[in-house]
């Protein structure tokens, strides 16, 4: 799996857990740090643990494992490193503190859109005559 697909199948994980903002920083013409820097918010320390043990979750059972995990224990930012990817999970106020968008401001940026999943269920009502 090249370092593009393995950007979009993190992003969705992030998704499914209602993570926001998401922004795909490309670094290989910026850095040797990384291919890509996935950054995203969540509005709480649970949401933030459950989108880290999401990615961990789906990508082990794809038999893919982090070489590093940071932040865990605060659950203010965590910092998953997938080698050539390396995804950034903030609390929101730590993401505005921090700013790595800035920070990294030569690196060209994707938004990821947050697409809520929504189902519509509708019930089907057979009246019978009487």
């Amino acid at each position: 799996m090249d370092s593009q697909e393995f950007v979009k199948i993190i992003s969705e994980y992030i998704l499914s857990k209602k993570g926001y903002d998401i922004k795909i920083l490309e670094l290989r013409n910026v850095s040797s740090i990384a291919d890509y820097f996935i950054i995203c918010s969540a509005d709480s320390d649970t949401q933030v643990k459950a989108i880290a043990d999401e990615i961990d979750k789906q990508l082990r059972e794809r038999g893919i494992k982090y070489s590093n995990l940071e932040g865990y224990d605060t659950l203010n930012w965590v910092l998953v490193d997938y080698f050539d990817v390396i995804v950034h999970i903030f609390k929101k106020e730590a993401r505005e503190y921090y700013n790595l968008e800035k920070f990294w401001g030569d690196a060209p940026v994707t938004d990821i859109k947050d697409e809520p999943v929504t189902e519509v269920k509708t019930k089907s009502r057979t009246r019978s005559k009487k």
